[in-house]
């Protein structure tokens, strides 16, 4: 038997950790697939995720149409729609995560691709991470805010999870190619098949970003270089160029690090255990 608590409990911590570790501010969000009803998700009202705190703090929301079950529930994400629209896609998702994280934003806009570079980003896949553009998906008479205000913005957004052929399959494909998706100047989303790998995932996209663009910024400077004062920096040794996780690098780290997400989990749990900014009462 699910206990409806736990999830509750462990959404709740979700926020928290997300929160320390920089994946979100005031501002980003995690829902869960309400583990006694897969027609509803769970995700904390319009509040910033380190103050979420209680099972008061949570709303469940209709999948079909993203709309609280309770028409008294506290005010909700005006984005509410990239959870909604992902659950009523994919099936096989349980929990999702949007970000605006300042280390991964800049390859929504820069127009450089972010690709996995270490073992601990294998679920990225070995091709560029997608790149959804809200520019396409707008009318002539929408806002241009780039918020995903609507079911069909979620919905399109959703479509960018999977393959170009498998976005006109038939029938529809109902489970992602991809394990996240850029936003143009916006942010990133990510899932998983549980709140602790989509919270593992969302941390080391982050990570990922950071360490990619540290290595092409050192890269930038190297090539700035001489060629003696190369010759001098690499001891005569020949330097490769950048190079991202081959395809075989992918699909093997990925499964032998996701084994050990307990590890990361344990201790960003003790984290925000001890921080007295994070409380959680349920």
């Amino acid at each position: 038997m699910v206990d409806l608590k736990q999830i509750q409990r462990q959404l709740v911590t979700a926020n928290h950790i997300l929160h320390y570790n920089g994946v979100v501010d005031a501002y980003g969000h995690i829902s869960v697939r309400h583990p006694l009803d897969n027609s509803t998700y769970l995700m904390s009202a319009n509040m910033a995720p380190a103050l979420v705190s209680n099972a008061a703090d949570l709303v469940q929301y209709r999948i079909e149409d993203s709309q609280p079950v309770d028409p008294n529930a506290p005010k909700g994400f005006i984005e509410r729609y990239i959870h909604g629209e992902m659950y009523k896609a994919y099936p096989e998702v349980y929990s999702v995560i949007h970000s605006h994280s300042p280390e991964v934003l800049p390859y929504a806009v820069a127009g450089v691709p972010l690709r996995a570079v270490y073992h601990m980003a294998g679920f990225l896949g070995s091709e560029p991470v997608p790149l959804y553009d809200l520019e396409d998906s707008y009318n002539q008479t929408e806002s241009r805010d780039l918020l995903i205000r609507s079911p069909k913005l979620g919905a399109d957004l959703a479509k960018t999870f999977v393959t170009s052929e498998n976005r006109t399959a038939d029938p529809p494909a109902t489970s992602p190619d991809y394990n996240a998706v850029l936003m143009r100047k916006h942010g990133f989303t990510t899932f998983g098949a549980n709140i602790q790998e989509a919270v593992v995932r969302a941390v080391y996209t982050q990570a990922n970003a950071k360490v990619q663009t540290t290595a092409a910024m050192i890269r930038g400077a190297f090539e700035a270089l001489t060629e003696p004062e190369a010759q001098a920096w690499s001891g005569g040794v020949n330097t490769t160029a950048f190079e991202p996780l081959t395809a075989q690098e992918a699909i093997d780290t990925e499964p032998a690090i996701g084994a050990t997400s307990d590890r990361p989990w344990g201790l960003w749990l003790r984290e925000v255990e001890v921080q007295p900014l994070y409380r959680n009462n349920i």
